[in-house]
């Protein structure tokens, strides 16, 4: 599962290169940084520090 979601972000970074689009990568990496700060907050004891951030 995890080689799998690797594969889509590298075939997401790819097209974004190959369309000339490589200003969006920072965008990207930050929704992606924030997706995962949202997926280990979701039930883990990491919670109440998560909420001191926002």
């Amino acid at each position: 599962m995890f080689r799998a979601i690797l594969a889509t972000i590298g075939e997401l970074f790819s097209f974004l290169w190959a369309n000339k689009l490589w200003w969006m990568t920072p965008v990207v990496v930050v929704l992606l940084l924030f997706a995962g700060l949202m997926f280990l907050a979701q039930s883990s004891a990491l919670a109440p520090f998560v909420y001191t951030l926002f």
